[in-house]
């Protein structure tokens, strides 16, 4: 009987998560009936240590990838921003106020103090927030130095005080973002977000009035007017994104270059970390971006929220966040149940690491010349031996039989042959090497770090290759344990199977060959997740690079959105100069576009993509000019 698909949560948190989990069939993990390492998917709210990621097994996945805290603590995303704007240009990475950190900056801060001062005159704000705070503990706003105190680490900016206002109310966005690769980056925005509103009316005239200027929940649902009818904001303190689209259309403003500037402030802000953050093919990250959008319709990044709040506090939390969290467990292309996880751990006791070992998390010590040798020939005797004496070993129960066997019909025969022709003789360490690497690559995947194909993850499927024989093509129920997708685009026609297909392996690839059909991946947005024959149609890859989807659910893929951002986002490294030309190039052909969607058949691109923020997201192609 296969495995129903487990997941853990930290201290019996988030309920929401649990709550959909269970609806889709799920159980929980129970320390008591399970063994350490039996669950599919660990969320928790803080980060998991580095020796978790170092053995995460092929069916497990993380819901925080390694170290982001680079722009989700504040004194890090200044650095991180002041770095690109020296490194870049100040033009694109524009859209963060003027920010010091205390106490390197003080001086620094009161230069800039005493220049605006004399410049502009007293009409200048500022705003004091703890790096390491959050839900608006800690905040406050002054004008003048000597109101200034502070006695923790903290970040000074210039304060916004031109604000958009609806009803005289202040309000900000709070974007949700997936990151599900850094290598190669793949981001998608949800469509639904939560627009959250300060309950009195804003005022500089009370700059300490935090239900006047700070717009989080945790705050202003403890204001006097939180239940009271607000004119058009209404009771409460929340809209639904969908609700803030009614509202844009009464203003006059180009509105899908409103959305492109914060989908690029989003990508933006990643691409200062993303070359750094090591690659853990099995996490997916959902971040808080908080927008803030002044009277020029200019959008702002506020912070980076690391574990976004999913309580529950009013009907529009109810709306966006349970379809939220659903449509982020349709992305991790689950199926509904683990036969993975039930064979390889409890019939064979099999637990191999998955972490990509080319970029690890802990520091090693650097080997000599002589050392790397001898560990080369001391593991290629280790991969070859235990090999041996496995298919040689004549006492096996009836459960390791099996799996050996299931490995021994997958074994190229030619090879194998090899193998047992070796036996009684002198072995060919070199040879023999070759065949246990491609024994090691068919039994742990392209996920090990064992995995000698590692180099051609970008272009081989992301299979578990024991699930293919020479009669049919199976589904391993996890898919995608290489970070890259496989599915084909999904096309506008209202077709909802992710379409698959194999593709031919480089030359440095290990044997595997394309076979003669395809087939597809879980419907993945419909109950019914079984696998489906079907023939080879649509690609999944454009020159040998795997193309996430373009929607899954209400998440929109905004990055890759081109074949340029698409190849510098799957290069050996991260070409970070490409991306930014593309994205000032797509920036500026909207800003300049008619406001009406057009057929464009013209624009060249080899795939699209889809404008994210509109009701109905139109491709880009369709958005853009001819060039």
């Amino acid at each position: 009987m296969a495995a129903s698909l487990v997941f853990r949560l930290q201290d019996r948190g988030p309920e929401l998560v649990r709550e959909v989990l269970l609806e889709r069939g799920w159980e929980e993990y129970d320390v008591k009936e399970r063994e350490e390492e039996d669950w599919n998917l660990y969320w928790r709210s803080t980060a998991f240590r580095s020796s978790e990621y170092h053995n995460l097994l092929p069916w497990q996945r993380l819901n925080h990838h390694p170290k982001t805290a680079g722009i989700t603590r504040k004194d890090c995303l200044a650095r991180n921003l002041r770095r690109m704007r020296a490194t870049v240009g100040s033009s694109l990475y524009d859209f963060s106020p003027t920010t010091f950190i205390l106490p390197n900056d003080y001086t620094r801060l009161l230069a800039e103090y005493n220049k605006l001062r004399l410049t502009r005159g007293p009409l200048i704000y500022w705003i004091c927030k703890p790096v390491d705070l959050s839900r608006g503990r800690g905040i406050f706003i002054f004008q003048d130095m000597k109101h200034f105190v502070y006695d923790c680490s903290v970040i000074v900016q210039r304060y916004i005080s031109n604000p958009l206002l609806i009803s005289g109310y202040k309000f900000d966005l709070r974007i949700y973002v997936c990151v599900k690769s850094f290598h190669p980056l793949t981001v998608y925005i949800h469509q639904e977000g939560l627009v959250r509103f300060a309950t009195e009316k804003y005022s500089l005239s009370s700059l300490n009035n935090p239900y006047s200027h700070l717009t989080n929940t945790s705050i202003n649902k403890f204001g006097p007017f939180y239940k009271t009818e607000k004119e058009q904001v209404g009771p409460g303190c929340k809209w639904t994104m969908s609700k803030f689209r009614h509202f844009l259309n009464s203003q006059d403003v180009n509105e899908r270059l409103l959305w492109q500037r914060i989908s690029n402030i989003v990508t933006l802000t990643l691409l200062t970390i993303a070359p750094s953050v090591p690659s853990c093919p099995n996490c997916v990250e959902l971040f808080g971006f908080d927008i803030l959008i002044d009277v020029k319709f200019k959008p702002w990044l506020l912070e980076v929220n690391y574990s976004p709040a999913l309580t529950l506090d009013c009907p529009a939390d109810i709306m966006v966040k349970k379809g939220l969290i659903s449509d982020l467990i349709d992305l991790m292309n689950y199926t509904m149940i683990d036969s993975l996880r039930q064979r390889a751990y409890q019939g064979q006791r099999y637990k191999q690491p998955c972490f990509n070992a080319n970029q690890p998390v802990l520091p090693k010590k650097k080997e000599t010349k002589f050392q790397k040798q001898r560990n080369r020939n001391q593991s290629s005797q280790t991969q070859t031996l235990p090999l041996l004496k496995t298919l040689r070993k004549p006492e096996m129960n009836q459960s390791q039989h099996a799996f050996v066997s299931n490995y021994h019909r997958h074994l190229p025969p030619v090879e194998l042959n090899k193998i047992y022709a070796a036996r009684g003789r002198i072995i060919n360490t070199t040879a023999t090497k070759i065949q246990t690497d491609q024994t090691l690559n068919l039994i742990l995947g392209s996920h090990s770090r064992t995995n000698v194909s590692a180099v051609n993850r970008q272009t081989r499927p992301a299979l578990a290759p024991w699930r293919i024989d020479n009669r049919s093509l199976h589904v391993s129920e996890v898919t995608n344990h290489d970070g890259t997708e496989t599915e084909a685009e999904m096309e506008l026609s209202g077709e909802t199977d992710v379409s698959s297909s194999i593709h031919d392996i480089s030359q440095r690839g290990q044997g595997l060959r394309r076979p003669a059909g395809s087939w597809k991946l879980p419907n993945i947005h419909s109950g019914n997740h079984r696998p489906v024959r079907t023939s080879m149609g649509r690609t999944t890859a454009l020159n040998g690079h795997h193309i996430p989807p373009l929607r899954v659910g209400d998440f929109i893929r905004t990055f890759p959105f081109n074949t340029a951002t698409l190849r510098a986002s799957q290069s050996h490294k991260l070409d970070v100069k490409i991306v930014i030309q593309q994205l000032h190039r797509l920036t500026g052909q909207l800003a300049t576009s008619d406001v009406e969607v057009k057929e464009n058949k013209d624009v060249g691109e080899d795939f699209d993509s889809l404008l994210w923020g509109p009701r109905d997201p139109p491709l880009l192609s369709q958005c853009l000019k001819p060039t």
